[in-house]
Protein backbone atom coordinates (compact mmCIF):
# COMPACT_ATOMS: atom_id res chain seq x y z
CA UNK A 1 0.00 0.00 0.00
CA UNK A 2 1.20 3.27 -0.96
CA UNK A 3 2.85 5.80 1.94
CA UNK A 4 2.74 8.56 -0.26
CA UNK A 5 -0.19 10.18 -2.26
CA UNK A 6 0.36 10.36 -6.13
CA UNK A 7 1.60 14.26 -7.08
CA UNK A 8 -0.19 13.66 -10.45
CA UNK A 9 -3.72 13.45 -9.52
CA UNK A 10 -5.73 16.66 -9.02
CA UNK A 11 -5.91 16.53 -5.57
CA UNK A 12 -2.42 15.26 -4.94
CA UNK A 13 -0.78 17.97 -6.88
CA UNK A 14 -2.49 21.06 -5.23
CA UNK A 15 -1.90 19.71 -2.16
CA UNK A 16 1.86 20.31 -2.86
CA UNK A 17 1.56 23.07 -4.69
CA UNK A 18 -1.34 24.74 -4.88
CA UNK A 19 -1.95 25.76 -0.78
CA UNK A 20 -1.40 29.14 0.39
CA UNK A 21 -0.67 27.53 4.04
CA UNK A 22 2.21 25.46 2.55
CA UNK A 23 3.52 27.96 -0.54
CA UNK A 24 6.83 27.64 0.70
CA UNK A 25 7.29 24.41 -1.42
CA UNK A 26 6.11 26.16 -4.87
CA UNK A 27 8.64 29.11 -3.83
CA UNK A 28 11.28 26.56 -3.70
CA UNK A 29 10.51 24.91 -6.97
CA UNK A 30 10.24 27.87 -8.86
CA UNK A 31 13.47 28.81 -7.56
CA UNK A 32 14.97 25.62 -8.36
CA UNK A 33 13.15 26.01 -11.82
CA UNK A 34 14.68 29.42 -12.70
CA UNK A 35 18.13 29.42 -10.56
CA UNK A 36 20.57 31.56 -11.76
CA UNK A 37 17.70 33.76 -13.27
CA UNK A 38 15.81 35.05 -10.41
CA UNK A 39 14.55 34.47 -6.87
CA UNK A 40 10.93 34.52 -5.85
CA UNK A 41 10.61 35.94 -2.11
CA UNK A 42 6.71 35.27 -1.81
CA UNK A 43 3.97 34.46 -3.55
CA UNK A 44 0.36 35.24 -3.54
CA UNK A 45 -2.39 32.60 -5.34
CA UNK A 46 -5.25 34.41 -7.26
CA UNK A 47 -8.38 33.46 -8.67
CA UNK A 48 -7.66 30.04 -10.50
CA UNK A 49 -10.82 30.64 -12.86
CA UNK A 50 -10.81 33.84 -15.18
CA UNK A 51 -14.15 34.94 -16.30
CA UNK A 52 -14.89 35.77 -20.11
CA UNK A 53 -14.91 39.32 -20.63
CA UNK A 54 -17.74 38.75 -22.82
CA UNK A 55 -20.43 36.17 -22.83
CA UNK A 56 -19.82 34.19 -25.38
CA UNK A 57 -16.26 34.03 -25.05
CA UNK A 58 -14.17 30.93 -23.24
CA UNK A 59 -12.93 31.42 -19.59
CA UNK A 60 -9.86 29.99 -18.07
CA UNK A 61 -9.62 27.92 -15.33
CA UNK A 62 -5.64 26.95 -14.40
CA UNK A 63 -4.53 24.11 -11.99
CA UNK A 64 -2.25 26.92 -9.91
CA UNK A 65 -2.44 30.69 -10.71
CA UNK A 66 -0.16 32.98 -8.56
CA UNK A 67 1.91 35.96 -8.26
CA UNK A 68 4.99 37.08 -6.77
CA UNK A 69 6.56 40.46 -5.19
CA UNK A 70 7.30 41.88 -8.64
CA UNK A 71 3.58 41.16 -9.56
CA UNK A 72 4.52 38.72 -11.96
CA UNK A 73 2.33 35.67 -12.23
CA UNK A 74 2.98 31.99 -12.75
CA UNK A 75 0.90 29.40 -14.42
CA UNK A 76 1.24 25.85 -13.21
CA UNK A 77 -0.28 23.14 -14.84
CA UNK A 78 -0.38 19.30 -14.79
CA UNK A 79 -1.06 17.36 -17.73
CA UNK A 80 -1.38 13.53 -17.72
CA UNK A 81 -2.34 13.05 -21.46
CA UNK A 82 -1.95 15.00 -24.31
CA UNK A 83 -4.35 17.01 -25.87
CA UNK A 84 -5.82 18.06 -29.09
CA UNK A 85 -3.70 21.64 -29.43
CA UNK A 86 -1.57 21.02 -26.36
CA UNK A 87 0.55 24.05 -27.64
CA UNK A 88 -2.33 26.30 -28.85
CA UNK A 89 -4.04 25.58 -25.25
CA UNK A 90 -0.92 26.45 -23.45
CA UNK A 91 -0.42 29.74 -25.76
CA UNK A 92 -3.81 31.05 -25.16
CA UNK A 93 -3.87 30.72 -21.26
CA UNK A 94 -0.46 32.50 -20.99
CA UNK A 95 -2.14 34.90 -23.61
CA UNK A 96 -5.09 35.40 -21.32
CA UNK A 97 -3.22 36.43 -18.08
CA UNK A 98 -1.00 38.85 -19.98
CA UNK A 99 -4.26 40.78 -21.72
CA UNK A 100 -5.76 40.42 -18.25
CA UNK A 101 -3.44 43.00 -17.29
CA UNK A 102 -5.03 46.03 -19.05
CA UNK A 103 -7.47 45.62 -16.10
CA UNK A 104 -5.70 47.96 -14.04
CA UNK A 105 -7.37 51.31 -15.36
CA UNK A 106 -7.58 54.02 -18.25
CA UNK A 107 -4.01 55.24 -17.05
CA UNK A 108 -2.42 52.06 -17.91
CA UNK A 109 0.15 52.42 -20.65
CA UNK A 110 1.13 48.64 -21.43
CA UNK A 111 4.08 48.25 -18.96
CA UNK A 112 3.22 44.39 -19.06
CA UNK A 113 4.10 42.04 -16.04
CA UNK A 114 5.90 38.61 -16.96
CA UNK A 115 3.79 35.46 -17.09
CA UNK A 116 5.40 32.08 -16.96
CA UNK A 117 3.83 29.03 -18.06
CA UNK A 118 5.10 25.81 -16.17
CA UNK A 119 3.29 22.80 -17.81
CA UNK A 120 4.28 19.14 -16.60
CA UNK A 121 3.75 16.66 -18.86
CA UNK A 122 2.88 12.85 -17.87
CA UNK A 123 3.67 12.16 -21.45
CA UNK A 124 5.82 11.97 -24.29
CA UNK A 125 5.05 15.46 -26.43
CA UNK A 126 4.71 14.58 -30.11
CA UNK A 127 6.59 16.58 -32.61
CA UNK A 128 9.23 17.43 -30.28
CA UNK A 129 12.38 16.28 -29.17
CA UNK A 130 12.41 14.24 -25.97
CA UNK A 131 13.96 15.99 -23.36
CA UNK A 132 13.16 16.76 -19.65
CA UNK A 133 12.38 20.43 -19.70
CA UNK A 134 12.24 22.60 -22.99
CA UNK A 135 11.73 26.55 -22.50
CA UNK A 136 9.98 28.61 -25.11
CA UNK A 137 10.69 32.35 -25.22
CA UNK A 138 9.86 35.18 -27.91
CA UNK A 139 13.56 35.68 -29.77
CA UNK A 140 14.52 36.66 -33.07
CA UNK A 141 14.31 34.08 -35.53
CA UNK A 142 18.32 34.27 -36.82
CA UNK A 143 19.67 35.95 -34.20
CA UNK A 144 18.35 34.42 -30.92
CA UNK A 145 17.98 37.73 -30.06
CA UNK A 146 15.72 37.63 -26.96
CA UNK A 147 12.60 40.35 -28.31
CA UNK A 148 10.39 40.61 -24.73
CA UNK A 149 10.37 38.93 -21.75
CA UNK A 150 6.90 39.08 -20.78
CA UNK A 151 5.68 35.58 -22.02
CA UNK A 152 7.95 32.45 -20.68
CA UNK A 153 6.12 28.80 -21.85
CA UNK A 154 8.67 26.06 -19.46
CA UNK A 155 7.17 22.28 -20.13
CA UNK A 156 8.59 19.41 -18.07
CA UNK A 157 8.34 16.06 -19.90
CA UNK A 158 8.28 13.70 -16.69
CA UNK A 159 8.99 10.31 -18.80
CA UNK A 160 12.04 11.69 -19.98
CA UNK A 161 13.65 11.88 -16.61
CA UNK A 162 15.15 8.46 -16.02
CA UNK A 163 17.89 9.29 -13.24
CA UNK A 164 18.34 7.57 -9.71
CA UNK A 165 18.04 9.51 -6.39
CA UNK A 166 22.40 9.42 -6.18
CA UNK A 167 22.51 11.02 -9.47
CA UNK A 168 20.49 14.18 -9.43
CA UNK A 169 23.02 16.95 -9.60
CA UNK A 170 20.60 19.98 -8.58
CA UNK A 171 17.08 20.74 -6.44
CA UNK A 172 15.17 20.82 -10.14
CA UNK A 173 16.64 17.42 -11.02
CA UNK A 174 15.65 16.54 -6.88
CA UNK A 175 12.08 17.97 -7.19
CA UNK A 176 11.59 15.57 -10.35
CA UNK A 177 12.94 12.94 -9.09
CA UNK A 178 10.76 13.57 -5.93
CA UNK A 179 7.66 13.83 -7.61
CA UNK A 180 7.88 10.77 -10.38
CA UNK A 181 8.63 8.21 -7.78
CA UNK A 182 6.53 9.89 -4.74
CA UNK A 183 3.87 7.09 -4.76
CA UNK A 184 6.46 4.39 -4.67
CA UNK A 185 9.05 5.75 -1.89
CA UNK A 186 8.68 5.29 1.55
CA UNK A 187 10.85 7.70 2.90
CA UNK A 188 11.33 11.06 1.08
CA UNK A 189 15.01 11.69 -0.43
CA UNK A 190 17.17 14.82 0.24
CA UNK A 191 15.48 15.69 3.59
CA UNK A 192 19.12 16.64 4.97
CA UNK A 193 19.99 18.55 2.46
CA UNK A 194 16.99 20.86 2.55
CA UNK A 195 14.35 21.33 4.79
CA UNK A 196 11.72 21.89 2.34
CA UNK A 197 11.16 17.59 1.49
CA UNK A 198 10.93 17.44 5.46
CA UNK A 199 7.90 19.35 5.05
CA UNK A 200 6.72 17.56 1.94
CA UNK A 201 7.12 14.50 3.50
CA UNK A 202 4.80 15.50 6.32
CA UNK A 203 2.06 16.89 3.54
CA UNK A 204 2.09 14.34 1.20
CA UNK A 205 1.92 11.39 3.80
CA UNK A 206 -1.63 9.81 3.26
CA UNK A 207 -1.78 9.33 6.82
CA UNK A 208 -1.77 13.04 7.82
CA UNK A 209 -4.95 13.20 5.69
CA UNK A 210 -8.35 13.91 7.26
CA UNK A 211 -11.40 11.74 6.31
CA UNK A 212 -12.66 14.59 3.99
CA UNK A 213 -9.54 14.71 2.55
CA UNK A 214 -8.72 11.41 1.66
CA UNK A 215 -12.21 10.80 0.31
CA UNK A 216 -11.41 13.75 -2.34
CA UNK A 217 -8.03 12.12 -2.93
CA UNK A 218 -9.66 8.67 -3.74
CA UNK A 219 -11.98 10.16 -6.00
CA UNK A 220 -9.14 11.77 -7.84
CA UNK A 221 -6.73 8.71 -7.63
CA UNK A 222 -9.78 7.21 -9.41
CA UNK A 223 -10.17 9.57 -11.83
CA UNK A 224 -6.23 9.04 -12.66
CA UNK A 225 -6.42 5.14 -13.29
CA UNK A 226 -9.37 5.60 -15.17
CA UNK A 227 -7.59 7.97 -17.37
CA UNK A 228 -4.59 5.67 -17.35
CA UNK A 229 -7.00 2.42 -18.25
CA UNK A 230 -8.70 4.20 -21.06
CA UNK A 231 -5.49 5.29 -22.42
CA UNK A 232 -3.90 1.66 -22.24
CA UNK A 233 -7.28 0.55 -23.99
CA UNK A 234 -7.14 2.88 -26.58
CA UNK A 235 -3.46 1.85 -27.61
CA UNK A 236 -4.03 -1.61 -27.85
CA UNK A 237 -7.16 -1.10 -29.57
CA UNK A 238 -5.60 0.63 -32.37
CA UNK A 239 -2.83 -1.82 -32.42
CA UNK A 240 -5.88 -4.21 -33.00
CA UNK A 241 -7.41 -1.74 -35.68
CA UNK A 242 -4.38 -0.87 -37.66
CA UNK A 243 -3.77 -4.69 -38.14
CA UNK A 244 -7.26 -5.62 -39.36
CA UNK A 245 -7.02 -2.53 -41.20
CA UNK A 246 -3.86 -4.00 -42.75
CA UNK A 247 -5.70 -6.91 -44.13
CA UNK A 248 -8.39 -5.51 -45.50
CA UNK A 249 -6.49 -2.71 -47.27
CA UNK A 250 -7.61 -1.93 -50.52
CA UNK A 251 -11.56 -3.34 -50.41
CA UNK A 252 -13.46 -0.39 -50.94
CA UNK A 253 -16.63 -1.96 -51.14
CA UNK A 254 -19.55 -2.51 -48.31
CA UNK A 255 -18.74 1.67 -46.64
CA UNK A 256 -22.31 1.80 -45.28
CA UNK A 257 -21.90 -1.82 -43.97
CA UNK A 258 -18.44 -1.21 -42.32
CA UNK A 259 -19.89 2.57 -40.54
CA UNK A 260 -22.24 0.18 -39.07
CA UNK A 261 -19.68 -1.91 -37.81
CA UNK A 262 -17.36 0.75 -36.83
CA UNK A 263 -20.70 2.19 -34.84
CA UNK A 264 -21.25 -1.26 -33.17
CA UNK A 265 -17.47 -1.43 -31.93
CA UNK A 266 -17.80 1.85 -30.80
CA UNK A 267 -20.42 0.16 -28.53
CA UNK A 268 -18.44 -2.75 -27.62
CA UNK A 269 -15.67 -0.76 -26.55
CA UNK A 270 -18.11 1.57 -24.14
CA UNK A 271 -19.50 -1.47 -22.96
CA UNK A 272 -16.26 -2.88 -21.83
CA UNK A 273 -15.01 0.18 -20.51
CA UNK A 274 -18.44 0.18 -18.12
CA UNK A 275 -17.42 -3.61 -17.08
CA UNK A 276 -14.03 -2.10 -16.35
CA UNK A 277 -15.64 0.31 -13.74
CA UNK A 278 -14.76 3.66 -15.73
CA UNK A 279 -17.47 6.56 -14.92
CA UNK A 280 -20.43 7.03 -17.06
CA UNK A 281 -19.65 10.96 -17.77
CA UNK A 282 -16.12 10.27 -18.29
CA UNK A 283 -17.31 8.03 -21.17
CA UNK A 284 -19.79 10.38 -22.61
CA UNK A 285 -17.41 12.92 -22.59
CA UNK A 286 -15.08 11.16 -24.45
CA UNK A 287 -17.61 9.64 -26.99
CA UNK A 288 -19.45 12.87 -27.37
CA UNK A 289 -22.45 11.08 -26.12
CA UNK A 290 -24.93 11.79 -23.25
CA UNK A 291 -24.68 9.83 -20.37
CA UNK A 292 -28.19 8.29 -21.00
CA UNK A 293 -26.85 7.43 -24.04
CA UNK A 294 -24.02 5.05 -22.57
CA UNK A 295 -25.98 3.56 -19.77
CA UNK A 296 -28.98 2.80 -22.00
CA UNK A 297 -25.41 0.61 -24.25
Amino acid sequence: MAKFINPFTDVGFKRIFGQAINKDLLIDFLNALLVGERQVKDITFLDKELLPVFQQDRGVIYDIYCTDENDEQFIVEMQNQEQINFRERALYYLSQAVARQDEKGPDWKFALKSVYGVFFMNFELKGSEHKLRTDIVLADRDTHELFTDKMRYIFIELPAFTKEEDDCENDFERWIYVLKNMETLQRLPFKARSAVFQKLEEIVDIASLTKEERMQYDESLKVYRDNLAVKEFNIREGFEKGFEKGREEGRAEGREEGRAEEREKNFQTIRRLKHMGISIEFIAEAFGMTTEEVNAL
